[in-house]
């Protein structure tokens, strides 16, 4: 070997290592902004329920004034909503059309952090010196951005099981058996008949529950229907599938129980402490905000389902994901909680740990 092919393979050596780290930090950087939406939620949560109480500093801010409905409340989740939404929105303008690895929009969209601070907490300071007006008009305008990332998400469900099922079920000519893909079937059934199984207890308390017994009745009927078809010889999928379906379904069927008014006798109220609270509600308020970021964050990183065309062929050069795609999705996921908190009105009162139908 000569020294120009030594020096040569050596090069090579650092380019790759160079590349390799700049992947492992794109991928690295979602869960940052993973961590980001889910700290928004909290924040947004603290201030509709506690921060009247807590954040008394805000009322002497002059668009707040001394009510709780224009910078609390229902207000306060919208103006933290408008921050996000402005926080993902500029993440998206200055990663446009970010392709290579080595391009400065990577390096912005994977690094920079302390400067991402800045512009994060600016972006959070702004609706808060800004004209109510201006998030009333916002609130409009989240109501159909919460639209379209409902459908997105409905998009990215379909990609996403059929992901899982090609990635731990084997083909039907291997000969392969696919432990752990039987291991998430088994546990997505047991999990969606014993969501079943509470949703009976917590909503049909009696049989003069008719409505809830056809939800909970009809949600049984098709989690079975879709067992016994991938259980079908001429279906051949395996369980894995269905099972990730009928978790959805069984989670779709409690978010809709759970949007009904409380004043009727179809829920079962368990208490924990004097104040009235139950516990049912505060465990579904915790669950709810994992499911709101958890669906974000799936529906951002599943960037190729949302393409208008499919490149099988990548380079090793590309980034490994639309940043563009990933931004805008938390962008829209933004309007989407705030809707979640303020139950879609935009100036009524809400309870503490109550979240609309999700």
């Amino acid at each position: 070997m000569t020294k120009a092919q030594g020096t040569g393979l050596c090069q090579d050596g650092v380019h790759e290592e160079a590349r390799s780290r700049r992947r492992r930090q794109s991928l690295g950087a979602r869960y940052a902004y993973g961590l980001i939406f889910f700290a928004t939620n909290l924040l947004a949560w603290f201030i509709r329920d506690y921060g009247a109480k807590l954040l008394r500093g805000l009322h002497h801010v002059p668009v707040c004034g001394a009510g709780d409905s224009k910078c609390f409340q229902s207000g306060g989740v919208l103006r933290v909503s408008l921050g996000c939404f402005i926080f993902f929105w500029l993440m998206f303008a200055t990663t446009f059309g970010a392709r290579k690895l080595h391009g400065i929009r990577n390096s912005w969209h994977s690094g920079f952090w302390v400067l991402k601070s800045l512009v994060y907490a600016v972006s959070m300071i702004t609706p808060f010196i800004i004209p109510n007006i201006i998030i009333q008009l916002y609130g409009e305008i989240a109501r159909m951005g919460a639209g379209v990332f409902l459908l997105l998400q409905l998009i990215s469900m379909q990609y996403f099981i059929s992901w899982c099922n090609s990635r731990w079920m084997p083909d039907s000519g291997s000969n392969q058996f696919g432990l752990f893909g039987l291991f998430l079937s088994t546990v997505s059934f047991v999990a969606s008949f014993a969501g079943l199984a509470v949703l009976c207890v917590l909503y049909v308390p009696s049989s003069s529950c008719a409505f809830n017994i056809f939800t909970v009745a009809w949600t049984a009927i098709l989690v079975m229907t879709m067992m016994a078809v991938s259980l079908h010889s001429k279906v051949n999928e395996g369980l894995l599938s269905s099972g990730i379906m009928s978790l959805y379904v069984v989670f779709l069927c409690w978010s809709a129980l759970h949007s009904e008014p409380k004043t009727g006798k179809c829920h079962t109220e368990m208490k924990f402490a004097k104040d009235g609270g139950d516990w049912a509600t505060v465990v579904s308020f915790i669950i709810a905000i994992f499911a709101i970021v958890m669906a974000t964050f799936s529906t951002g990183i599943d960037t190729r389902s949302f393409q208008l065309r499919n490149d099988d062929l990548q380079s090793e050069e590309d980034v490994p994901y639309s940043y563009e795609i990933f931004h805008i999705v938390f962008a829209v996921g933004a309007m989407y909680f705030a809707m979640l908190f303020i139950n879609w009105e935009l100036n009524q009162p809400t309870r503490k740990y109550r979240l609309d139908s999700l």
